[in-house]
């Protein structure tokens, strides 16, 4: 599918909705995979929801439109998840196979499913430093296997003018 006519059929679709993309990230109990398992530290407190979403590890697609990317066949996938109130951190998110992804992670404090920089974190595959631009797709990607791939995200936070981990370590 071109790009011209992804953008037209994204014109078309309704605007996101929260609900976009949960039935291809949603893991099943005793979950075998392909599908990745998020390992998270580093938050703040223990309100709000965790957002995990799944794209592909290129750059034009790396944190796209979800309705253009759906529109487009590309992958996408979401998992929200709300933050447990203790102990070890985990979420679970499926991929379509094995293969090369991007994902974001969002701990969204307020739990109104939109980044606010103020109070919110973010964090990556990989946990490159942040600046003030999306990091580029290459630098979050990692690898999934056809079974579970447990990957370790580390979250940002604002913290003066940077977005940083609250310990660094």
């Amino acid at each position: 599918m071109s790009v011209a006519l992804a953008f037209a059929l994204a014109a078309a679709l309704p605007a996101s909705t929260p609900e976009l993309g949960k039935r291809e990230g949603a893991c099943r109990v005793n979950e075998p995979g392909p599908a990745v398992l998020v390992d998270i530290a580093g938050l703040k407190d223990r309100t709000g929801l965790l957002r995990a979403e799944l794209y592909p590890a290129v750059d034009g697609a790396f944190l796209a439109d979800d309705n253009l990317l759906i529109a487009a066949g590309k992958t996408f996938a979401r998992v929200d998840m709300a933050v447990p109130s203790s102990g070890p951190v985990r979420l679970c998110i499926r991929v379509p196979r094995a293969g090369r992804y991007a994902l974001s992670l969002l701990h969204d404090r307020n739990a109104n499913l939109r980044f606010d920089l103020s109070g919110d974190g973010i964090g990556f595959p990989g946990n490159p430093r942040l600046g003030w631009s999306k990091p580029r797709a290459d630098k979050v990607a990692f690898q999934a296997g056809p079974g579970i791939t447990t990957i370790a995200i580390r979250l940002n936070y604002r913290r003066g003018l940077a977005m940083r981990p609250l310990e660094d370590r």
